[in-house]
């Protein structure tokens, strides 16, 4: 990388974001500019922040002017009872807001763009999947998010192929730490689990459907070395990677850990009533390993206990908020 390049963080104040504004405000080498939305800015030293919605054009065109790298974090996202119940909420904007970004990138000379995909479109599978064993066929409750993915990593492949702006797909599984969602309507699993752990009162938390779906979880800050990694490494216009974990966690197990990382004793109730994804999935990540030299190295206990020591300090008033 060439000194002070500009860096943009879309949805600078969302989960992925935010861990990404904190670990880049800490580099000398890099202009950090920040995007704020619906969601206010925080105290962080060496950012710039500027307002913007990434579904109008205007706004992206002129967040993007004079910007070296963009790294887009900007999504709606929710858990498995919206992605049930109100699939329709992970597509039109999602669409809108990265047609919007990849456009402008090339229009501006954009060096490069990060896009954060995910592993929505594979499927099940009690193998470690590579990047290629997309097939085509999406489950039903992930057809509408799974195919906007998809779309928007060949929209990404499309503008990297006119050679003005080098693109990064990053296909990572399910990404747990720091500033994620805690409350119980928008969390994913990893996040909505904490929080009952972490409130329980009568010594026994619900877990929704039977806990036999398996997960490959990463620690946050394994996802943002892989993206300084590609902001570094890669050579080629266009790249995509699986980034992960490497292993399938049971989501029952996934609890137990959790509980037992908290230092409490609490009983495992099922709701088989209640929405649940069942679908199971870890990554084969070689291709990144290769590439990028990329492995995830926080091991998984200690990706919990930091969290949960992070959740500790937000709840007692001693650390930043989400």
């Amino acid at each position: 990388m060439t000194s002070r390049q500009r860096v943009l963080v879309c949805g600078a104040t969302g989960f992925i974001g935010r861990n990404t504004i904190e670990h880049f405000s800490r580099r000398k080498d890099i202009e950090l500019v920040a995007i704020e939305h619906e969601k206010p800015s925080f105290d962080c030293p060496n950012v710039e922040w500027i307002t913007a919605d990434l579904t109008r054009q205007e706004d992206v065109a002129h967040a993007l002017q004079g910007i070296d790298i963009v790294i887009q974090a900007a999504a709606t996202t929710s858990g498995a009872g919206d992605i049930i119940n109100h699939p329709y909420i992970h597509t039109a904007d999602n669409a809108v807001m990265n047609s919007h970004i990849f456009r402008a990138a090339y229009d501006q000379n954009v060096n490069q763009v990060v896009f954060f995909s995910c592993t929505v479109m594979y499927p099940s599978s009690k193998i470690a999947l590579r990047e290629e064993d997309f097939t085509g066929e999406i489950a039903p409750h992930y057809f509408g998010v799974g195919w906007t993915k998809v779309y928007l990593e060949k929209m990404a492949e499309f503008y990297a192929g006119l050679g003005r702006t080098k693109f990064t797909v990053l296909r990572h599984s399910n990404i747990y730490g720091p500033h994620d969602k805690f409350d119980l309507e928008r969390s994913h699993m990893f996040g909505a689990t904490v929080t009952k752990v972490m409130t329980a009162q009568d010594g026994s938390i619900v877990v929704w459907g039977e806990g036999e779906e398996s997960r490959d979880l990463l620690y946050v800050n394994d996802l943002i070395d892989c993206v300084e990694r590609a902001m570094e490494r890669q050579d080629e216009p266009f790249d995509l990677y699986n980034i992960g974990y490497g292993e399938a966690f049971p989501i029952k197990e996934v609890v137990r850990r959790i509980i037992a990382a908290s230092g409490q004793d609490l009983k495992i109730e099922f709701d088989r009533n209640k929405p649940t994804l069942k679908t199971s999935l870890f990554l084969d990540c070689s291709r990144a390993q290769a590439a990028l030299e990329w492995k995830p190295t926080t091991n998984f206990n200690e990706g919990i206990r930091t969290t949960l020591e992070w959740y500790r300090a937000i709840q007692s008033g001693l650390g930043s908020t989400v």
